[in-house]
C-alpha cells in the first residue's frame, strides 16, 4: 500500500505541476516548480527502491515501475537495468564506481574544469548537468557505449518531441521545468555528496576494482546518514527516507517505509553516523567549488562534537542515475 500510494502521488504531482507552471498567477508557478521538484525527487528515489526490488513482488514489476519513474526523473536515456546493475555494484564493491571519468576530462581540458568551477560558484549544478548529458552523448561517440545507442537515440527523440510540444503549449512552463530540473540536481547532489567516503573508481561497467580492505566494517565506517530531520522523522519522507543510509547499506532489502525503525534498531536514537543537516548545508555551500575537482571526499570528524562535517568536502558524479 505505501508503495502504490507514493507511486500514484509522484505521477499525479508531476503531471499537475506542468499545469501549475503554465498558469497565469505567479503563485501557481512557484507552487508548480516546487511540486515538480518534489515529484522528481520522489521518482529518483523510487528508481533506487525498484533497483533493490523493494516496491513490488516480482523483478518484472519493479523493472516496469523503475522505467516509468526513471522517465519522470529524466533518467530514461539509460535503461533501468543498466542503472540497477551499477547501483548493485556500489553495494557489492563498497565503492563509488563510475563509468564516465569526468575528473580525467577536467585534467585533460583545464578549460572545462574552470568553466564547471565558475558555474558551481554561481550555484549552477554544472557538474551534475555534465554527468546527465554524458549518458546521452557517449553512446553516439564512444565505441564501448555504442550498444546503448538505440535506447539513447529513441529517448532523445521522444523527450525532445515532448519538450517541443511543451514549448508550443507554454514557453513559461518549459522555462520553469528547466529551473525545476536544475533544483532537482542540487537536491540529489546534496544527499549523494555526503553519504560516503568510499574510494571512487572510473571503470567500464563490468571491469573489476580492487577489493582489499573493503569489508562490512569498512562500509559502515565510511557511510553516513544525512537526515532531513531527527526531531521530526516524518520530514524524511521528502526524500523517501533515503537519508537513513547506514541502515540501507546494512539491510539493503528493507523498503523505504521501514528504514526509520531499522535505523533505530541498528544504531539507536543518537547514532554517531548521523550528520547534522545544518552542518552539511554549510559545508556543501563552502566547498561547492573545491568539490568539482577534489581527488577525495574529505574526512568528517570522528565521534560526537561540534562541526563534524567541516572536513567533509563531498562527492560529485556518484548519482545512481548517471554512473552508467
Amino acid at each position: 500500500m505505501p508503495n502504490t500510494a507514493v507511486l500514484c502521488w509522484t505521477t499525479g504531482a508531476w503531471a499537475a505541476s506542468f499545469w501549475l507552471m503554465a498558469a497565469d498567477p505567479i503563485l501557481f508557478n512557484a507552487i508548480g516548480v516546487v511540486l515538480c521538484v518534489h515529484a522528481m525527487v520522489l521518482a529518483a528515489y523510487l528508481i533506487h527502491e525498484a533497483a533493490h526490488n523493494t516496491l513490488f513482488g516480482t523483478p518484472a514489476a519493479n523493472r516496469w515501475v523503475g522505467e516509468w519513474v526513471g522517465f519522470i526523473a529524466g533518467a530514461s536515456y539509460a535503461s533501468f537495468e543498466r542503472i540497477r546493475q551499477l547501483h548493485l555494484r556500489h553495494h557489492r564493491d563498497r565503492a563509488d564506481v563510475t563509468c564516465f571519468d569526468f575528473k580525467g576530462l577536467m585534467e585533460r581540458r583545464p578549460g572545462v574544469r574552470r568553466l564547471l568551477q565558475a558555474l558551481e560558484w554561481a550555484y549552477v549544478p554544472a557538474t551534475e548537468v555534465l554527468m546527465h548529458l554524458q549518458v546521452v552523448w557517449r553512446p553516439f561517440f564512444v565505441a564501448s557505449q555504442r550498444r546503448h545507442l538505440q535506447r539513447a537515440a529513441a529517448m532523445l527523440v521522444l523527450r525532445g518531441t515532448l519538450l517541443i510540444a511543451l514549448a508550443a503549449w507554454s514557453p513559461r512552463a518549459l522555462a520553469l521545468y528547466a529551473l525545476a530540473y536544475l533544483l532537482l540536481l542540487h537536491v540529489l547532489n546534496f544527499f549523494d555528496a555526503f553519504h560516503h567516503t568510499f574510494e571512487q573508481y572510473f571503470v567500464e561497467q563490468d571491469q573489476p576494482v580492487p577489493m582489499e580492505g573493503r569489508d562490512r566494517a569498512y562500509e559502515q565506517a565510511n557511510t553516513y546518514s544525512s537526515l532531513v530531520s531527527v526531531r521530526w522523522p516524518v520530514l524524511n519522507l521528502l526524500t523517501l527516507n533515503f537519508g537513513y543510509h547506514n541502515a540501507h547499506h546494512e539491510r539493503a532489502a528493507v523498503p523505504w517505509y521501514r528504514l526509520p525503525s531499522a535505523h533505530e534498531a541498528l544504531f539507536g536514537r543518537q547514532a554517531a553516523c548521523v550528520m547534522p543537516l545544518s552542518e552539511l548545508l554549510a559545508t556543501w555551500h563552502r566547498n561547492r567549488v573545491a568539490r568539482v575537482a577534489s581527488d577525495h571526499y574529505g574526512t568528517p570528524a570522528a565521534g560526537a562534537g561540534a562541526r563534524r562535517a567541516d572536513g567533509f568536502i563531498g562527492a560529485h558524479g556518484v548519482s545512481f542515475m548517471t554512473v552508467v
